[in-house]
């Protein structure tokens, strides 16, 4: 979990996570490979493995759930149409969107097209996902099924997740297991990082003001 005020980086640091935005120091390792200093063809391979929700979901306006969802699997060359077409039914049919399959995304509400942007994610079944803010802008009830969704679709595809939020009632929910992590950013730096229940009881000062939404001293 990366959580923190609006503005102070956490989009940025995971497209930088992402490979997306290339960093002006340091280095970001992927299988223990520098992605900024492999060849295209390496990059190719490794964003098989990676699936991304966008903040705004990225949705193809001109295509339907079915032909978002598609447009991944096509792209990789990975499966003839049949399979695709049998993924695309199965994560339409995991994010509870079955019945619009053949509707547009402007025909959707916000949290239909929320479920839409991560069914298109998790497509190539990815081993790693990044969310970039996956409940901005639901009700609380929405907001509550997408995180169970995320969290139950983790399970079953062992993926390991990356997920940007400053709700901090969905970042309980995302990082309650023993293994999970919470990175605090602030003015574009990490204050605060590791395993979430640990950060809980050592109550971190700007981690608690952040919880209670208090500013920190």
């Amino acid at each position: 979990m990366i959580v923190g005020p609006s503005g102070a980086g956490k989009t940025s640091l995971l497209k930088i996570l992402a490979g997306l935005l290339q960093p002006t120091t340091g280095a970001l390792m992927l299988s223990e490979v520098d992605w900024w200093k492999t060849s295209a063809r390496q990059k190719q391979l490794q964003l098989r493995k990676i699936g991304m929700l966008f903040q705004k979901n990225a949705l193809f306006d001109s295509r339907n759930c079915g032909e978002n969802v598609a447009f991944p699997l096509r792209e990789s060359g990975l499966a003839d149409e049949h399979k695709v077409q049998v993924l695309v039914d199965q994560y339409l049919d995991a994010v509870g969107l079955s019945a619009a399959k053949s509707l547009m995304p402007s025909e959707l509400s916000g949290g239909m097209q929320k479920r839409l942007g991560i069914a298109r994610a998790l497509a190539l079944q990815p081993k790693l996902i990044f969310y970039d803010d996956p409940t901005a802008g639901l009700d609380p009830i929405t907001s509550r099924r997408i995180v169970q969704l995320i969290l139950d679709l983790r399970v079953q595809n062992q993926a390991t997740i990356v997920t940007v939020t400053n709700e901090m009632g969905r970042a309980r929910q995302l990082a309650s297991g023993p293994h999970d992590q919470i990175w605090m950013v602030r003015g574009g730096q990490v204050l605060v990082n590791g395993p979430a229940q640990t950060l809980a009881q050592e109550g971190h000062p700007d981690l608690l003001a952040f919880w209670e939404g208090q500013s920190p001293q």
